[in-house]
């Protein structure tokens, strides 16, 4: 098992690199000479208040150190990654605010051994220089059905707790009060996480492994072990475990919630989970909890205490009254706290009514071309001729894009046979790519999506009222310059435009008189498979295949080689009287 890649400057340096950072970005914070201690900048507006101190190892980031400032913590105090800080530097810092005129000082820690330890024994001996401190130990983790003699873990929930006590000490209330309030808080609160995958200490190997198909219920934010190894579940259901879990009253660490009651709800990432995830975690967990009947007052999502580079979440409910409610919203300079909506999470908000459709063509417009003959025939070839050539398409984009697209083009050719068996399409050849551009934009996706959309519509347009086959060559002109408008590329920057512009200059014949119109479109889907093939020589230079070296592209454009494509199933669907559409 290889040792983790990091970005840091040395394993031995990176809390303190990491605090230094920190306080460079934000100058309401200082740190306190000598120590790992972080502390607000305004220490003279400690006088007369009760000053809240908290902390515990680095590698949770934004806590501790995020959470400091008016109206949440006067100070943190950091250990090296996943250890708990020093007993001198936890003097040190109640020192300074003691000094700087604090009535009263109350240590918020996380419930690890080291952490209530070190803490403890600073307590002690601050105590002892005459200083009043209390401590309050956080144990909100719901993992256990029978906590050992260490209890609970403190976890996430913590930051509800250092939020809860820092407006009550921003609006004057005494250390009995804040402590009465807090402790109370902490007992109508329970965590619990869940990983895809361990992390790592800078510098050493993962604390353990998960397999390719497993996740893990119930993990601390170290990596230590937790409660039940299970099979990746999707992300519903692992939502519905959890809560289960968090809920059940068999489970001695789980926490009590009733229909009806209102709660606080945190989504917090463990450091690796993507947005996209814990935005799906997020709604999952606020349909399941309305379903039980619990109110969700307001909901937090984010990062909030991570364990490094873990791909995981964890859920924080915090049952709460109005009184805890306002002091939830009471405003905060803390830089990693939350722009918190004042109102609650559903899942039942009433959605935006969609735009009324803006009047189109009559249907009965007429034309030639396309319409003049059974347009489905035309649109059931394009579409088995994308379907037949979604894995080669796939392989080519595999080389300087994502691979998807044969995916995005058999999306489209999917869509249209949907349409096609909702409604006949209609003849009218500027209807017809007026419904094709909006349908393709819809369904499509992709930049792709996007570009034909683009092409569909200026093409449209163009042929709105005209029947001559000179129509169809402006046309192709009208879209060929939509596409260079707005998506950048030109002729030769090896895309789909290669084998559209080569196509188009052979449908200008289509302005002479006389001319047989699908003996042009042969012609035209010649140049269009040549100039597709001729690709594989070019230097991309528009799409993602320009982040290639060119020395590797040595294949052709799969955009080019789609459009080819297509141009070659309309000729054959025209060509093709006897084929029977699907």
């Amino acid at each position: 098992m290889e040792i983790p890649k990091k970005l840091v400057n040395s394993v031995s340096g990176c809390a303190d690199d990491a605090l230094a950072g920190l306080v460079s970005c934000n100058p309401g914070l200082r740190l306190l000479q000598g120590h790992r201690v972080i502390l607000r900048s305004d220490l003279s507006a400690v006088r007369g208040r009760v000053a809240l101190l908290s902390g515990g190892g680095s590698g949770h980031e934004p806590a501790h150190a995020g959470y400091v400032g008016k109206g949440m913590l006067t100070g943190v105090v950091a250990g090296a990654v996943f250890t708990s800080p020093s007993v001198g530097s936890v003097l040190a810092a109640i020192r300074v605010l003691a000094q700087a005129g604090a009535v009263g000082i109350l240590l918020i820690v996380k419930n690890y051994t080291g952490d209530r330890l070190n803490f403890g024994l600073a307590l002690e001996r601050a105590r002892s220089e005459g200083a009043d401190v209390r401590m309050v130990v956080v144990g909100d983790d719901c993992a256990f059905a029978a906590p050992g003699k260490a209890g609970r873990r403190g976890i996430c929930g913590t930051v509800l707790i250092h939020k809860v006590a820092g407006a009550l000490a921003e609006a004057g209330a005494g250390l009995d009060e804040i402590v009465e309030k807090v402790t109370a808080a902490s007992k109508a609160m329970g965590t619990l996480g869940l990983s895809l995958s361990p992390c790592s200490i800078p510098g050493s190997k993962p604390s353990f492994q998960l397999a390719e198909d497993e996740m893990e219920l119930g993990l601390g934010i170290h990596g230590e072990a937790g409660v039940r190894r299970m099979k990746v579940l999707p992300a519903d259901e692992a939502v519905e475990t959890m809560l289960k879990h968090m809920t059940d009253p068999s489970n001695a660490s789980h926490i009590s919630l009733t229909p009806g009651c209102s709660v606080v709800l945190m989504v917090n990432n463990l450091g690796g989970l993507s947005c996209l995830e814990l935005g799906i975690v997020a709604g999952a967990a606020v349909r399941r909890l309305e379903s039980r009947g619990i109110r969700i007052a307001r909901a937090l999502v984010g990062c909030f205490m991570t364990a490094l580079e873990m791909a995981g979440v964890s859920l924080t409910l915090l049952v709460v009254d109005e009184e805890l409610l306002r002091l939830i919203d009471a405003k905060t300079t803390a830089m990693a706290w939350p722009n918190v909506p004042a109102g609650p999470a559903t899942a039942r908000r009433e959605e935006i009514p969609a735009p009324r459709d803006v009047p189109g063509q009559p249907l009965d417009e007429t034309g030639t071309g396309p319409g003049a003959v059974p347009v489905q025939r035309v649109l059931e070839r394009v579409c088995s001729t994308l379907l037949d050539i979604q894995d080669k398409l796939n392989q080519l984009d595999r080389k300087a894009g994502d691979g998807d697209c044969g995916h995005t083009h058999a999306r489209a050719a999917h869509a249209i046979r949907e349409w096609m068996r909702s409604r006949p399409p209609p003849a009218a050849p500027s209807q017809l790519l007026s419904c094709l551009a909006d349908l393709l934009l819809e369904k499509m996706g992709g930049s792709s999506g996007v570009l034909y959309g683009l092409f569909l519509t200026a093409a449209a347009r163009t042929l709105r009222g005209r029947s001559d086959p000179a129509a169809w060559a402006d046309a192709m002109d009208s879209g060929i310059d939509a596409m260079q408008r707005y998506g950048g590329a030109a002729p030769g920057d090896r895309t789909m435009l290669d084998s559209l512009c080569a196509a188009a200059k052979a449908l200008h014949s289509l302005r002479a008189p006389g001319t047989d119109p699908l003996r042009v479109l042969e012609a035209a889907v010649q140049s269009a498979e040549v100039a597709a093939e001729a690709t594989k020589h070019m230097e991309a230079g528009a799409g993602r295949a320009s982040y290639i070296r060119s020395s590797r592209l040595e294949h052709p454009d799969p955009g080019a080689v789609a459009v080819a494509a297509v141009l070659g199933a309309v000729l054959g669907g025209l060509r093709d009287p006897l084929a029977a559409p699907k």
